[in-house]
């Protein structure tokens, strides 16, 4: 026979900092959620220029984000419930999503370090295809207005495209009259796609993998609510 004893004043207060915590938790999973498909978004809008690792980031984080949503629910309920065996899930539930941030934390780092030379070979493959595909053409025109910038390095990486000294339109700093090409005489943006473009994936990479990993640690809070209170919930059955 099972008979039920109420939890010491210790075991309350950590059942009560659980149900707060979870709420907290709740939070974090918004948090994931929204910087995760945020910068999932802006990483699409480049894609021609970014490897398929610079969305696995972001997409994992997403899907943690939703996936705590779930896990809250036997964090709460089994607090509420002073229920065992949802606590114990929910223990073990916390423990995967910590270890998925955390991987996700470090795949943003080392994503950040490989950047560069990823971002240098995609860019010199879509160059060559700029008058032929009108996707990579409305992609190059939208990354050079908004960055500021002209070509991979400089300006001269357009002419293996245009075989002379023209360049698109979006390399000069001011629009140029109607049916008038933009050329190197013209008033053009100095600095390459690259270096700035690179800046902008880095930035977003260290951001992910800071979230990751400081969203992972905090929890950890949490994994230990979890685990003392559900040994205070087995502590207090008496098997006779």
């Amino acid at each position: 026979m099972v008979i039920g004893m109420k939890l010491p004043a210790s075991s309350r207060c950590v059942k009560y900092l659980m149900f707060i915590f979870n709420l907290f938790f709740v939070i974090t999973g918004v948090i994931l959620l929204s910087i995760g498909s945020v910068i999932l978004g802006m990483y699409h809008n480049y894609q021609h220029f970014l490897d398929n690792k610079f969305f696995s980031v972001p997409s994992l984080l997403v899907a943690i984000g939703a996936i705590i949503f779930f896990i809250a629910f036997f964090g709460c309920c089994g607090a509420v419930r002073e229920n065992y065996c949802m606590i114990v899930t929910f223990s073990c539930l916390m423990v995967l999503v910590f270890i998925m941030e955390f991987a996700g934390g470090i795949s943003g780092y080392v994503m950040r370090n490989q950047a560069s030379e990823i971002i240098e070979q995609k860019m010199h493959q879509s160059l060559q295809k700029y008058l032929t595909s009108d996707e990579i053409h409305a992609v190059w025109d939208e990354m050079q207005s908004e960055f500021h910038c002209c070509g991979v390095s400089n300006s001269s990486d357009w002419r293996s495209v245009f075989n002379n000294d023209t360049l698109p339109k979006t390399c000069c700093e001011t629009d140029t009259q109607e049916g008038i090409n933009c050329t190197t005489a013209n008033l053009i943006y100095k600095d390459g796609c690259r270096q700035v473009f690179v800046t902008f994936a880095k930035a977003h990479a260290v951001q992910l993998g800071g979230v990751g990993i400081g969203i992972a640690c905090i929890q950890l809070i949490g994994i230990w609510f979890s685990i003392f209170l559900a040994r205070s919930i087995r502590n207090s059955y008496e098997t006779v």
